[in-house]
């Protein structure tokens, strides 16, 4: 029994070392190429563009969205809004009022509603192709507002090469300083995208559509098989699926989209666990097409290190569990993480890479500040995510739990989300993770920075999360007026609703 533990810590570190020299080679492949830039192409014809704009009870952000992408530099009369709205809420008015008047300037806009919510986003984002005929679809979240030279500066890529299929911008922030937790974020999403998917684009490696900020060929989407509800990561899915056809997707860093950060604890962890179980679904749906693809094989290795981008936290969780157990048996005797810990050096070293590109000095040393926090959120939602990636290999099919957006100060908002069971299972496992911390300083002394963090981590989690719910029991209890204006009241669900001018 032993030497099975022994050997399935052992295997969990190897993987570990795995995943993150991968990480290694990412920031090795940006280093080598940094200084290349994309050459805009130039635009002369312009097509009809269709933006899509996905909404469920977004009644916070849905007119400023709207606003935005009305104000996009394009001509009128080759520009069809579409807002795909799924809503229960005041959203349904607003969104029907906003288009109303824009339609009296002469812009074109579909107020498209559905029966129900087949399919969730991928189902809204299938139903609105069917009512528009243009080549060229842009897709925005809720929360973006697009620059308003966006379809110019990502349009002409298309244009100039057919073999595009998919033109990704750079996610930006409109609230990075709203506290430690979007700070945090903010360090996470700026080396995802200034450092991930420009050395991966760079690289001739696959790449993700991120949901938002992009902009692709219709008939590349239609293509690769359309939009599939079949995992939670919709976007991720299609993107692959559509570069495994033969299809390119071009990584333009230097386009800023900026979208709205989690706020609240509770929202980021629904969020990451939704991406933690669409990324598993992912990888057991694409793994086999992958590597029985044309790929080279360090394209496949790369797209499948990164599908397998959440698999690092159940490893690291089941390492822990297995630490007390192999410390009293003496199991962990002579085996040394100091490699892991030195290859470990890999993703905080991305983290400054992107701070270093997009600020200067003074600006990366400040946004690093954000570092011990991120560390412990990352690691202090281990249990949330494992849980998430385990019902992926289970094969649970859990639905679609959007992020709410706030706008303005979520702690009085009905949007707010409340802690989820999850919550006493952490508070359990950082009482074991302590246990853990004491036992190495009798045992294996050299385990207990690891296990302290991790234990740290946890009480971080535990701690802010019942201190949302504090806040948010109190801000209802007190609150003489809704501060959103009351825009909540549920509206009985039409069957279908669509206002269109094309």
């Amino acid at each position: 029994m032993l030497t099975l533990l022994q050997a399935i810590y052992a295997l969990c570190a190897l993987s570990l070392g795995l995943y993150t020299a991968g990480q290694a080679l990412l920031l090795w492949r940006y280093w080598r190429t940094r200084r290349l830039k994309a050459a805009t192409p130039p635009l002369e014809d312009l097509p009809h563009v269709t933006v899509q704009l996905p909404l469920y009870n977004e009644a916070n952000v849905a007119c400023q969205l709207i606003d935005a992408v009305a104000a996009v530099d394009y001509p009128r009369d080759k520009l069809l809004i579409q807002v795909l709205d799924d809503s229960k809420d005041l959203t349904v008015q607003l969104v029907a009022l906003k288009l109303a008047a824009l339609e009296a300037r002469g812009i074109r806009a579909q107020h498209i509603r559905r029966a129900d919510r087949a399919g969730f986003k991928a189902g809204a984002l299938a139903a609105g192709l069917r009512h528009c005929d243009s080549e060229y679809i842009a897709i925005f979240d809720a929360d973006f507002l697009p620059p308003s030279d966006f379809l110019r500066r990502t349009l002409p890529y298309l244009l100039n090469d057919p073999s595009i299929g998919i033109v990704q911008s750079r996610w930006g922030h409109r609230n990075a300083e709203e506290n430690s937790l979007t700070r945090a974020q903010r360090l996470s999403i700026d080396t995802h995208f200034v450092v991930e998917q420009a050395a991966r684009n760079r690289s001739g490696w696959l790449i993700p559509f991120n949901g938002a900020g992009g902009l692709w060929r219709r008939s590349c989407l239609e293509a690769a098989g359309g939009w599939s509800s079949d995992t939670l990561t919709e976007d991720l899915d299609l993107s692959y699926r559509a570069q495994l056809a033969g299809w390119r997707s071009q990584f333009l860093p230097e386009v800023e989209v900026r979208g709205e950060i989690p706020p609240q604890l509770a929202a980021y962890k629904q969020q990451q666990a939704r991406w933690a179980t669409g990324s598993t679904q992912c990888l057991l749906k694409l793994a086999r097409p992958i590597v029985s693809s044309r790929l080279g094989v360090s394209q496949k290795i790369m797209a499948i290190q990164h599908l397998c981008q959440y698999l690092p936290q159940p490893l690291m969780l089941l390492m822990l569990l297995l630490t007390p157990p192999l410390l009293l048996a003496g199991g962990l005797e002579g085996l040394s993480l100091a490699p892991l810990g030195i290859i470990g050096l890999a993703p905080p070293l991305m983290y400054v890479a992107s701070q270093m590109r997009l600020y200067d000095s003074r600006g990366a040393l400040r946004a690093m500040t954000a570092f011990p926090a991120l560390l412990l959120i990352g690691a202090g939602l281990s249990l949330s995510n494992s849980l998430a990636v385990a019902a992926a290999l289970l094969g649970a099919k859990p639905p679609f739990r959007r992020t709410p957006k706030f706008e303005r100060d979520w702690k009085r908002s009905r949007y707010a989300l409340s802690a989820d069971v999850t919550l006493w299972l952490e508070l359990a496992l950082m009482g074991y993770a302590f246990w853990a911390a004491m036992l190495a300083w009798e045992l294996q002394r050299e385990l207990c920075v690891y296990l302290l963090i991790y234990a740290l981590s946890l009480a971080t989690v535990v701690g802010c999360s019942l201190r949302e719910g504090w806040i948010l029991r109190r801000g209802r209890d007190t609150a003489g007026e809704d501060p959103n204006g009351g825009e909540f009241t549920l509206l009985p669900q039409r069957s279908t609703m669509r206002r269109s001018r094309r």
